[in-house]
């Protein structure tokens, strides 16, 4: 399955065994071609769906579900670095950005 969120948890785990976690930085283009395959939306805040939807060209749900990471599953996170949003955002203000990041486990 693949999945795209705005975060890692470790409750997406099964935290009574072993699980080795793989991430991996990626671009902007990147994700965009992973998304184009289909992907459930983990998106669980209005505004940041709203702002990574424009920001990539893709419709991206709000979905609050929680998420259980299998072995083989794909995690695209679009991780906000610069504060909170403002509410209502729908473009990343002045001194925003997204680190986007690939969680596998492996």
């Amino acid at each position: 399955m693949k999945y795209f969120g705005n975060a890692f948890s470790l409750q997406m785990l099964d935290l009574d065994g072993e699980n080795l976690v793989r991430i991996l930085p990626v671009t902007k283009e990147e994700v965009k071609q992973e998304l184009q395959e289909g992907f459930v939306s983990a998106m669980g805040h209005a505004d940041t769906a709203n702002v990574i939807s424009n920001e990539l060209g893709i419709n991206v749900e709000v979905n609050r579900i929680s998420v259980s990471l299998n072995k083989g599953d794909i995690l695209l996170v679009a991780q906000l670095v610069g504060g909170r949003l403002p509410e209502g955002a729908t473009t990343l203000p002045e001194g925003f950005k997204f680190k986007y990041l690939k969680v596998e486990l492996v």
